[in-house]
């Protein structure tokens, strides 16, 4: 499920990206999920993505979990009890939740259509539980990228080396890898990360085509139909 990645400020916005969403044609959001197991690296992608477009911003999920050093009620996560998640997902104000390692995260429901309706990108950083409950809910609005390690040795040095997470919570997480790779192909693309400047320009790449998509350009007939009467 997900893991925020730390706020930081937007500079070198790729003119490439904004161009791909500023020619003045009305359009929905997208929602692109991102997810792999822990260490993949899903989280730095996530955070350069944000980081250099300016056009897509992160879900800011609830969790049961209590905060960490550094994070932020409200920009990292919406921190709450349980008795709050239960009544949020019992009135259906959740679009999906999960419960992992013994807490639950979830993400808001309005905010995210709000996004979509408003023309904005909502990026998710999510395990395959949330991705599928998405697609049931919101499948054309979806675009679903699962990062893979370039091997295990490399999955389990991360791990270790971010120093989160106790000895026995890596020996968990290195347990349930395998499993949460099985899920690859129930997604629409798949970026190996061996190199993290490489997995960002695929990422970014990706994005850029799906806005592109002519489903999602409300505005095209519109917009053609102005050339053409100018012609």
């Amino acid at each position: 499920m997900p893991q925020k990645p730390e706020k930081q400020s937007r500079k070198g916005v790729s003119s490439t990206s904004a161009a791909a969403v500023s020619a003045g044609i009305e359009r929905r959001g997208l929602l692109l999920v991102l997810s792999s197991p822990s260490g993949a690296g899903k989280t730095t992608l996530a955070q350069r993505l944000v980081e250099s477009d300016q056009h897509i911003a992160m879900s800011v999920s609830v969790t049961t979990r209590t905060c960490r050093p550094g994070e932020v009620d409200g920009q990292d996560y919406h921190f709450i009890s349980e008795a709050e998640f239960a009544s949020r997902r019992d009135r259906g104000d959740l679009l999906e939740w999960a419960a992992v390692f013994d807490h639950h995260y979830g993400t808001p429901k309005k905010p995210v259509m709000d996004a979509l309706a408003g023309g904005r990108d909502v990026l998710f950083d999510i395990d395959w539980q949330g991705a599928q409950q998405l697609n049931e809910q919101l499948p054309h609005d979806l675009v679903r990228v699962f990062i893979l390690p370039p091997d295990g040795k490399t999955l389990e040095r991360r791990l270790t080396a971010r120093a989160q997470d106790a000895p026995d919570v890596v020996a968990k997480r290195m347990k349930k890898a395998s499993a949460e790779i099985s899920h690859w192909p129930e997604y629409d693309y798949v970026i190996v990360n061996r190199d993290i400047d490489e997995s960002h320009a695929n990422l970014s790449a990706i994005l850029i085509a799906e806005r592109l998509k002519r489903r999602r350009q409300l505005g095209l007939m519109r917009f053609v139909r102005a050339v053409t009467d100018q012609l």
